[in-house]
This record gives structure tokens, C-alpha cells and sequence, in this order.
């Protein structure tokens, strides 16, 4: 066999596993009744954040779609519809690809320290409450099984804000602040100490 031939071989045979990775179930870590979208766009790490998102569409399977395709190169590690039903795309112990460009507390890379949450909703909309009945059944469970601290429940535009504006204005940051989900503060806000927020 020439060269070529062996090098057609071996590139057929990686891109054959990474299709079939890619339709593996899932390592089942909730007990929350969720679907299966397993996505290829992952690497290994543990989580000690949740980092919220918005997927800025009108319909889940489209987010989906976009979450699931190799070629875009963005993931999460859950997706929640408007009706409440939750989606399982990365295993929670994978790095997802959902935060980019992204800096909080001294971290530089949050994908490889957070999980990834999508929540099915354009950005101006209210959300759904069977959505935000299954993100705090998910949030209590993903902050007992790795005792994630309140303040480590964050939002896209927390840790890319010259980019990025998810969850976006309607989303209940003070519901979920009390039940011990991220921090919630009444005006007048006190000033950010300087330099919390540089990259540099």
C-alpha cells in the first residue's frame, strides 16, 4: 500500500471515530429525566462554575442543530427548552465549547472550568416557567454533586461582557440567587475593586 493510500486509511478511520464517539451514549450523571443529544465538540475537565446562556433562537431544534454540528465548533453541556424538557449533550466531566473567549477571577479559559448551560430563548423574551423549574431542579443537582459555590453560578455576559449579553435582562437572576444560585444586590451597588476584571 502506497503513501497516500495509508494516509487515506488512517484519516477515514479517525474521522469514523469521531462520528462514532460523537453517537455514544452519554454517561448518565443526573437523575433528571433528560434527552440525549450527544455532541463531539468536547474535551475533558471538572467543573466548579455554570455558566448561563441564551441560545437567541425561536426553536430548540435549531439550537440543537447548531450545539451538535462538528463543523460549528460550539457546545454546551445542557439545553433546556421553553417546556421544561432538558437535553444532555456533553458529559458534565468534558470541556464544552460554549464560552469562548472568557475570563472570571484569575480563570482565562472558563470552558475548561464550568458547565455549560443553553436556555431555549431569543434574548428579549420572558422565560418559560416550566424552563426555569427544570434549570433549578438541574442547578440543585449539579451544586450538590460538586459542591459548586453560589457565587460560581455566572452568566455569558459575566465572563465575556465586551462580547456577550446572555442570559440576557429577563432572565430571573434573583430567583435563583435565592435558592442559592449566583448573588443578588439591591442598588446602590458598591464598586468593583480595581483590576477584579482584567485579562491582563
Amino acid at each position: 500500500m502506497g503513501n497516500l493510500a495509508l494516509l487515506w486509511v488512517r484519516t477515514c478511520a479517525a474521522l469514523l471515530a469521531l462520528a462514532l464517539g460523537a453517537c455514544a451514549p452519554l454517561p448518565q450523571r443526573t437523575q433528571l429525566p433528560v434527552e440525549q443529544r450527544p455532541s463531539a465538540n468536547f474535551n475533558e475537565r471538572r467543573p466548579n462554575f455554570v455558566i448561563f446562556h441564551h441560545t437567541g433562537s425561536a426553536r430548540v431544534e435549531r439550537a440543537l442543530a447548531t450545539l451538535t454540528d462538528p463543523a460549528r465548533e460550539v457546545s454546551s453541556h445542557y439545553v433546556i427548552a421553553r417546556d421544561g424538557r432538558i437535553y444532555y449533550l456533553v458529559d458534565e466531566l468534558g470541556r464544552a465549547w460554549h464560552a469562548g473567549a472568557s475570563y472570571w477571577g484569575g480563570h482565562r479559559d472558563m470552558n475548561s472550568a464550568s458547565l455549560g448551560i443553553e436556555l431555549d430563548n431569543d434574548g428579549e423574551e420572558p422565560y418559560a416557567e416550566p424552563q426555569i423549574e427544570s434549570l433549578l431542579a438541574l442547578l440543585a443537582d449539579l451544586k450538590a454533586r460538586y459542591r459548586i459555590p453560589a457565587a460560581n453560578f455566572l452568566g455569558h455576559a459575566d465572563v465575556a461582557p465586551r462580547r456577550k449579553a446572555d442570559p440576557g435582562a429577563q432572565f430571573p437572576w434573583q430567583r435563583l440567587a435565592e435558592q442559592g444560585f449566583g448573588l443578588w444586590c439591591e442598588p446602590p451597588f458598591a464598586p468593583a475593586p480595581p483590576g477584579l476584571d482584567e485579562a491582563a
